[in-house]
């Protein structure tokens, strides 16, 4: 009798473990982790926006998905309003068109996953991927990679994939890559548009990378808001 009772103790014990180890192992619910802080959903379709977030496929310099069941954008409430209005001013200048989401809030976690796998040399890392030690405008949710896709939600050409890591993606030196036969005027013209519209509504651009802009500047969104961990 005693060995029957040890047994089913051992046997409840095991189980219990197992059930922790698997709830440990679950995701995070990522709509609490960010309406926690206060950051809100994009409703894309009704604003006439699409979201595919690339760090939710294996599409990503990566090539490895690494947010999961991640699924949809969130952004600060100041920085989703810029967005709507891009996204306003897109439609009445280009009907045609629509914005594209790759990526929006980006908890620290994941900020540090991708420094550690990106395969460029330390001294110059910080250049395309921001340290997590100080934390990317992305890891605050005020900060989006975004492109232009036409009608039916295909991406428009803007002469580099996302995250390139190269100056074919930096929005200075276009004019002259264009007399190098690097850009086509196509290119930099759809690039133009984007800019144009996310600028308009208060984004600021950075310079090494044409689909990603800062909803307010380092300083700002530091004093004002929290890093999403």
């Amino acid at each position: 009798m005693k060995t029957k009772i040890f047994y089913s103790v051992l046997i409840g014990f095991s189980l219990l473990l197992l059930v922790n180890c698997s709830e440990s192992k679950k995701e995070p619910v990522w709509h609490e982790v960010y309406t926690k802080q206060g950051l809100k959903v994009v409703e894309a379709d009704s604003a006439n926006i699409k979201v595919h977030l690339r760090y939710s496929t294996s599409n990503n310099f990566l090539g490895k998905d690494v947010y999961g069941n991640l699924e949809e954008a969130y952004l600060q409430p100041e920085a989703l309003s810029k967005l709507y209005k891009a996204s306003e001013l897109l439609s009445k200048s280009h009907p045609e068109l629509k914005l594209l989401i790759w990526d929006a809030a980006r908890p620290r976690r994941i900020q540090q996953v991708l420094w550690d796998k990106a395969d460029i040399p330390l001294p110059e890392r910080s250049q395309y991927v921001a340290n997590p030690e100080s934390g990317s405008i992305h890891n605050y949710g005020c900060a989006i990679d975004l492109t232009l896709a036409d009608s039916a939600g295909n991406p428009l050409d803007m002469g580099t994939d996302y995250d390139d890591f190269s100056v074919t993606a930096n929005i200075d030196n276009e004019t002259e890559l264009i007399e190098k036969g690097i850009l086509t005027e196509l290119q930099v013209q759809n690039r133009a548009i984007l800019r144009s519209a996310m600028t308009q509504a208060g984004f600021i651009p950075v310079r090494s990378e044409w689909w990603h802009f800062d909803a307010f500047s380092r300083e700002e969104t530091k004093s004002r808001f929290k890093i999403v961990e």
